[in-house]
């Protein structure tokens, strides 16, 4: 926009430039030649006088006088085929003056001033006054010199008003292209200062306006969410009294392990939704994570007779989700083969880094029936009797990351889902 406004005002000013100065050129040069005419007439009509009084010495000197003072050759040409002053060419302009009238004649070489002087007792006499083609010129080239330069320097100024211009109105917009990109972000906090033309102004008003209402929105939707979850705290807070109450104390420790998972899930989720926007970059250790929630489920899968592989990376792996994001990703996919496989169904976890970029890669597979639907990871699609959300969930926690998910049926059967998780901050 700044590079098409600077274009606009160069094109503008060239044209309006270009109607002025060229006709004033042309005026230059032709006051130029007239002035010069000017002069040359004045000489040769001085000539003239000198000459009407027929005394031949008198006119010698006038025309002496007028050759070195005006700078003009003069010639007298007397009648019959003599002449006094400069040597010049009798020509078809000087026959003309003879029968008595005075003109200006254009040649190649110049211009010549003809002044016929009627009245003597030999004739007509005419003088002529010769303008050559440099005297004609002179000082033009001068006047277009500071023409173009003034030219240049009225151009030089409306790039730069232009400019000036376009600063004006593109660095509004560029604020206001800002602001929509960290609301794009998720940063709902960010304004924009109007200014510039009011226009702009009131762009930059209604995205201020549509940022407010869409945080007001959000807040009504997680304080909602909030409250939802909070409810969830009585039957939770049921449970537990419960297994307090059971009397297998080692199956009761078991049960009360699980339902401090789900109060501190409940606590998360209250957490998270009171909560608009993340102090920095979230990051955790993938190892630490992935190895404490499958150390969690495995006194599951110890009791279904499920056989278990872990893999981890020995070194840690910081991954761009947070701890409890990600134990929440884990805990939904390892949820999802309890869930949808037979008991003693052997599954494996494996983490190992990401290559190139950092980050980390898990993949949980199975030898259970595989996926009953070809695309399981679309939010509300379920094989079975789930509400479908699990997958989804996991995959977008991986896309927040910078990385993705992917889930499919393997050929040798059994299911497998691959989780790319982007890496975290620098450390």
């Amino acid at each position: 926009m700044r590079r098409r406004l600077a274009l606009l005002a160069v094109a503008t000013t060239s044209l309006v430039l270009i109607a002025f100065l060229v006709p004033l050129a042309l005026l230059v040069r032709t006051l130029a030649a007239e002035r010069a005419t000017a002069a040359a007439t004045t000489w040769a009509q001085s000539v003239a006088t000198a000459a009407a009084l027929d005394d031949r010495k008198v006119l010698e000197a006038t025309v002496r006088q007028a050759s070195g003072a005006g700078g003009v050759p003069i010639t007298v040409f007397l009648p019959g085929h003599g002449f006094l002053g400069a040597l010049a060419p009798r020509g078809p302009g000087v026959e003309l003056a003879a029968r008595g009238r005075s003109i200006t004649v254009d040649t190649p070489a110049g211009r010549e001033v003809l002044v016929a002087v009627q009245g003597g007792e030999r004739g007509t006499m005419v003088v002529r006054a010769f303008v050559d083609a440099e005297r004609l010129r002179r000082g033009v080239g001068w006047a277009w010199l500071v023409l173009g330069l003034t030219g240049l320097a009225l151009l030089l100024v409306g790039i730069t008003v232009a400019d000036r211009l376009a600063r004006s109105l593109i660095r509004p917009v560029g604020q206001v292209a800002e602001v929509s990109r960290r609301l794009a972000r998720g940063d709902l906090r960010a304004r924009v200062e109007p200014a510039g033309p009011p226009e702009i102004r009131e762009v930059g008003n209604a995205l201020n306006h549509l940022a407010a209402r869409i945080r007001g929105l959000l807040t009504h939707e997680r304080e909602a969410v909030a409250d939802l979850s909070h409810r969830l705290r009585t039957p939770v807070t049921a449970l537990r009294l419960e297994a307090d109450g059971m009397r297998d104390r080692d199956e009761a420790e078991r049960v009360g392990r699980v339902v401090d998972s789900v109060e501190r899930m409940v606590d998360q989720i209250i957490r998270e939704a009171r909560r608009f926007d993340r102090d920095g970059v979230p990051g955790c250790d993938a190892t630490r994570v992935v190895g404490e929630r499958v150390a969690f489920w495995s006194a599951l899968a110890e009791d279904q007779d499920r056989p278990l592989r872990l893999d981890l990376a020995d070194d840690p792996i910081t991954v761009g989700v947070s701890e409890h994001d990600l134990a929440a990703c884990v805990d939904l996919l390892l949820e999802n083969v309890f869930a949808h496989t037979p008991d003693g169904t052997p599954f494996a976890v494996e983490l190992t880094p990401r290559r190139p970029g950092g980050g980390a890669r898990l993949v949980i597979t199975d030898e259970g029936p595989g996926f009953a639907h070809p695309d399981p990871t679309g939010r509300g699609v379920s094989g079975g009797a789930s509400t479908g959300l699990g997958l989804d969930i996991a995959r977008r926690t991986a896309e927040e990351s910078g990385g993705g998910l992917l889930a499919r049926t393997r050929a040798s059967g059994g299911a497998e889902v691959v989780v790319e998780l982007g890496p975290g901050p620098a450390r």
